[in-house]
């Protein structure tokens, strides 16, 4: 009988692959567009500003070393778009037909005259970017990840879309955090899924590779074993918004280098790096021996191997990433870390946090939670 109800619940879990592809930044280095590129539009990694935390405008972070998307479709028959699966955001958009901006020519576009199950909603949709926006209207249609088909989905259709945006690989993006952090109170995939009870179990689980194009996987309804190694940790919410927990500090050599006395973080697959107070970002990078150039944490790629490791401490439990994880290799512009420094007092704990540390979000009990990535 166990072997019969393992089989099912294997059935139960719905994978959606992701391909780590070429991030923005590795496009424009090899193109020798890099430098103009981060002058024209400077990374504002915070994700929020506390005027706008409950209007319909939703800020998203124009992350140029995003690497990873999966492909979902939208409508009858279906038509397939990649899209960024971001922890850090709420709504699902995509490019439509009816957008003409640079950023829609050179991705694929939605068209609701050619889907029968298409609703207009009638509402518009305007979405805000570090270095821009993308505006465009709601409707309602069949969208299929992971080969499960959520009926009446809200979703954006962009009618015009950021500049920096014809550089993102992604079509779209489709966000995985709570309803009220969602621009015009659309409600997220996620919680379609669990309404219509299309999922197992009310949780989602990320895994990203370190260095293999493919391999990196999103499971809808549960834990996938073969994805970490020893015991999960489960850290419950701070806040219900986005994906928020408590960490207690920040130490590398058994000293606190940052977040002394606890600060709040979100586990964000929409954010590349670690990204944190500019006072922390700095003391972290003095602590493993980074110095500041040209706007990023710079380091010498022969000494990764004797480079202290960064520990979190949440909730009782360290959390060690070693050089080789928060160091990253341009083929154009040496070594650096991916420590960003931001405005905001929240800290994000991005692709860096999540390639080392198999995160799993459940919805059933407000909790992250982490294992050992394997």
């Amino acid at each position: 009988h166990t072997q019969l109800f393992s089989l099912c619940y294997f059935v139960l879990l719905h994978r959606v692959p992701l391909i780590k592809g070429k991030s923005a930044r590795e496009s424009l280095e090899e193109q020798g567009l890099w430098n103009e590129y981060k002058g024209k539009f400077p990374f504002n990694p915070t994700r929020f500003d506390d005027q706008s935390l409950y209007v319909s405008n939703e800020q998203m972070t124009n992350d140029a070393d995003l690497a990873y998307f999966g492909v979902i479709s939208i409508g009858t028959p279906p038509q397939s778009f990649t899209v960024i699966f971001d922890t850090g955001s709420s709504n699902l958009w995509i490019p439509s037909v009816y957008c003409s901006s640079a950023a829609c020519a050179n991705h694929k576009r939605f068209n609701p005259s050619l889907s029968s199950t298409f609703k207009n909603a009638g509402k518009s949709l305007s979405i805000r970017y570090g270095t821009g926006s993308m505006t465009g209207f709601e409707g309602f249609d069949t969208v299929v990840v992971g080969g499960i088909p959520v009926k009446n989905q809200i979703f954006g259709l962009s009618q015009s879309e950021a500049p920096f945006m014809a550089h993102m690989k992604a079509d779209g993006i489709l966000g995985l955090a709570y309803p009220r952090l969602a621009a015009s109170q659309a409600t997220p995939v996620f919680d379609n899924m669990m309404t219509q009870h299309l999922v197992n179990q009310d949780m989602f689980s990320v895994y990203l590779t370190r260095n293999s194009a493919v391999g990196s996987m999103v499971t809808f309804g549960g834990v996938d074993t073969n994805h970490y190694s020893g015991q999960i940790a489960w850290i419950p919410l701070s806040s219900q918004m986005y994906w928020q927990i408590t960490v207690d500090s920040v130490t590398v050599n058994g000293q606190i280098v940052a977040c002394n006395g606890g600060c709040q973080a979100i586990v964000d697959t929409g954010t590349s790096n670690i990204v944190g107070p500019q006072a922390d970002i700095s003391s972290m990078a003095r602590a493993v021996g980074a110095h500041s150039a040209n706007g990023d944490n710079v380091v010498n790629c022969n000494n990764i191997n004797n480079m202290p490791s960064m520990v979190f401490h949440i909730h009782g439990q360290a959390f060690t990433l070693p050089a080789s994880t928060y160091v990253r290799q341009s083929t154009y512009y040496g070594c650096r870390t991916g420590l960003q420094s931001s405005s905001s007092d929240l800290w994000i704990l991005g692709d860096i946090f999540i390639r080392q540390y198999y995160s799993i979000f459940s919805r059933a009990q407000n909790m992250v939670g982490l294992a050992l990535a394997r």
